[in-house]
């Protein structure tokens, strides 16, 4: 059974960090391209950044909004893939999400209609 599991969210200030975790159990994480979304109250679901399947090569991929703030990485050892969010602002406040996806293209990709595994969410709250 494929499980991912988030942890990590939290209330923080403007300015602060917060590192989310994805463990991932129940499938080759070395075939799987990892992605984080993230939905805002009244909002539609927003792909923040992915990790390419390290079959393919590995690679990263973030939308301009989080560049230079956010880094996703792994560490195939523990099937676990992070978000390191540095300098949050209060329009990072939402319900973050990691997926899976069987993933041997050269780069990922951030629609959500291509992951189909998904973990229950995690909260990060940025205060102003």
């Amino acid at each position: 059974e494929v499980q991912l599991v988030e942890s990590g969210g939290g209330l923080v200030q403007a300015g602060g960090s917060l590192r989310l975790s994805c463990a991932a159990s129940g499938f080759t994480f070395d075939d799987y391209a990892m992605g984080w979304f993230r939905q805002a109250p009244g909002k539609e679901r927003e792909g923040v950044s992915c990790f390419n399947s390290r079959r393919s090569g590995g690679g990263t991929y973030y939308i301009d909004s989080v560049k230079g703030r956010f880094t996703i990485s792994s560490d195939n050892a523990k099937n676990t893939v992070y978000l390191q969010m540095n300098s949050l602002k209060p329009e990072d406040t939402a319900v973050y999400y990691c997926a899976a996806e069987l993933w041997y293209k050269s780069t990922c990709h951030l629609s959500h209609d291509l992951y189909t595994y998904w973990g229950q969410g995690t909260q990060v709250t940025v205060s102003s």
